[in-house]
C-alpha cells in the first residue's frame, strides 16, 4: 500500500528486529495518518536533494522501540519519525540540505554519522538540529 507516490506502509513499518523477535510492529489507523503526513515530508526531502531516500526505521511499536532501546517519548512510536539515508549524499550532506530549506520539521539529527533522523511533531514543529555521536551525546547543530 503507498502511502504517498514513493513510499509504502511496509517501507515505513519494516524491522528485521521485530520480524526476527515476533514483535508485532502494525500501525493503527491514527498512526497510519501520521505516516502519511511524515511520507508528504521525505517526498519534500526527495525532491530536494533530487534523489531516492532509504528508509533505514520509520514506524516503531511500543514493544519494538523498548527492544531497540529508543527514547519513550520516540516520535518513531507515533509514525512521525524516520531514520533515512540518500543515495549519493553523506548522512551530513542530507542533514545541511534539509537544515537550509525551508521544509518543516520539529527534529533533525546527524546520528553518529551513519544516518539522518527526521521527526515531526503533532503541532509546532521547532526545526530542533542536533548532532549525536558517541561519547558526547546530543550537540546543538551539525557538528
Amino acid at each position: 500500500m503507498f502511502l504517498t507516490p514513493h513510499f509504502t506502509l511496509a517501507e515505513m513499518t519494516a524491522s528485521q528486529v521485530a520480524n526476527r523477535e515476533g514483535l508485532d510492529n502494525t500501525p493503527d489507523s491514527q498512526t497510519i495518518a501520521n505516516l502519511i503526513e511524515l511520507c508528504k515530508t521525505l517526498e519534500q526531502v526527495r525532491s530536494l536533494v533530487g534523489q531516492p531516500l532509504l528508509v533505514s526505521s520509520g514506524y516503531r511499536s511500543e514493544a519494538l522501540n523498548r527492544r531497540l532501546g529508543g527514547s519513550v517519548s520516540s516520535a518513531h512510536v507515533l509514525g512521525l519519525a524516520a531514520d533515512i539515508m540518500a543515495v549519493s549524499l553523506t548522512p551530513r550532506q542530507l542533514a545541511q540540505r534539509i537544515m537550509d530549506s525551508p521544509l518543516g520539521f520539529d527534529q533533525l539529527i546527524l546520528e553518529f554519522d551513519g544516518w539522518v533522523h527526521l521527526g515531526l511533531a503533532e503541532n509546532r514543529q521547532r526545526r530542533q538540529v542536533l548532532t549525536i555521536r558517541q561519547g558526547t551525546g546530543y550537540l546543538p547543530g551539525l557538528q
